[in-house]
C-alpha cells in the first residue's frame, strides 16, 4: 500500500480541514489537535490510543477524537488503513451544540472513540465527497451543519468544566496558558516550576498527570498549532520554523510530519 496524505482547506467553512490519507507503516506518537477529529475508515483498520485505552476502528466505523485530547494512530492490520476526516474547532461546534445542550456555551464531548453507525458513516462519506468538489457553497454549508448536528445529537455530550479545581490543577492551567501565548520561547523546567512556585520534579510529574504529555512534548504541539496558522497566512516554511521556535527547518519538518502525517510543503499544496 502506497502511503499518502493530503489536506484540503475549506475557506468557505471557516478554514475547516479535510484530510484524505492512506497509511501502511505510519505510526503517530502521542499528539493533540486544536480541533476535533471526525473520520471514517474506508479500508483496513486503525488502532489508536484515546481516553486511557487502545481502540480499534475497522472499515466503515467512525473515529472520534475530542479537541486537545491526547491520541496516537497506527495500523491494526497488515494491509494498513485508509480514511478521510475533518477537523472542526470547538468554536465551529459551539453554535451547533447550543440546540442540544441545556448548559450555555457547552462544547460537545464525544465519550466513544469508535462508533459503529452505518447511516452516519454514509452521511459523513457523502459530506467528504461534497467537500472535495468545487463551488456549491450553500449545499456544502447545509450538509456540513446538518451532519454535525446529527453526530452531536446521537453521540455527543455536553462538556461541562467543573467549577472547583485543586490548586495544582489551577497552576498547571496557568503554565499551559503561558506556553500557549508564546510557544516559540525556549522555556526551562526550572523557569516554569518557579513561575508557579513548585519544585521542578513536582511540576514535571503533575504536568504529565494533568495533560498526558511532558512539558516539552506539549510545547511542541503548541508550536505546531501556531505553525499551521502561520502557513495558512502565507508565511514561508523557513520563516514559520524560526517564528515558532524550532531550531531549524529540518527539525520543524520532522516534527510536522510526525504529527500530521505529511510535510509542511505537502500540507499547503491544496491551500
Amino acid at each position: 500500500m502506497q502511503e499518502f496524505a493530503s489536506y484540503l482547506h475549506l475557506e468557505e467553512l471557516g478554514g475547516l480541514e479535510l484530510l484524505k490519507a492512506q497509511y501502511h507503516h505510519k505510526q503517530f506518537s502521542k499528539h493533540v489537535h486544536e480541533g476535533y477529529c471526525i473520520g471514517v475508515i474506508e479500508e483496513g483498520a486503525q488502532s489508536f490510543f484515546r481516553t486511557g485505552q487502545l481502540h480499534t476502528a475497522p472499515k466503515g466505523d467512525i473515529i472520534l477524537v475530542n479537541a486537545d485530547e491526547i491520541h496516537t494512530g497506527s495500523s491494526a492490520v497488515e494491509s494498513g488503513w485508509k480514511y478521510r476526516a475533518i477537523y472542526p474547532t470547538p468554536e465551529m461546534l459551539l453554535d451547533v451544540g447550543q440546540d442540544f445542550f441545556t448548559h450555555k456555551n457547552s462544547v460537545p464531548w464525544f465519550p466513544s472513540a469508535v462508533v459503529h453507525d452505518v447511516g452516519l458513516a454514509q452521511q459523513l462519506s457523502l459530506l467528504f465527497d461534497l467537500l472535495e468538489q468545487k463551488d456549491n457553497t450553500l449545499l456544502k454549508e447545509s450538509m456540513y451543519l446538518s451532519t454535525l448536528a446529527y453526530l452531536i445529537q446521537r453521540h455527543g455530550r455536553a462538556k461541562v468544566t467543573p467549577i472547583q479545581h485543586s490548586e495544582i490543577h489551577h497552576k498547571i492551567h496557568i503554565i499551559k496558558d503561558l506556553m500557549c501565548q508564546k510557544p516559540e520561547h525556549d522555556y526551562s523546567l526550572t523557569e516554569l516550576a518557579n513561575y508557579i512556585n513548585v519544585s521542578p520534579w513536582h511540576f514535571l510529574r503533575e504536568f504529565k498527570k494533568h495533560t498526558g504529555l511532558p512539558p516539552h512534548s506539549w510545547l511542541v504541539q503548541l508550536r505546531l498549532q501556531k505553525a499551521r496558522q502561520l502557513l495558512k497566512q502565507g508565511w514561508s516554511i523557513a520563516a514559520t520554523a524560526h517564528a515558532c521556535g524550532f531550531s531549524d527547518q529540518s527539525h520543524f519538518n520532522r516534527h510536522f510530519k510526525k504529527a500530521m502525517g505529511t510535510t509542511p510543503t505537502q500540507y499547503m499544496q491544496n491551500f
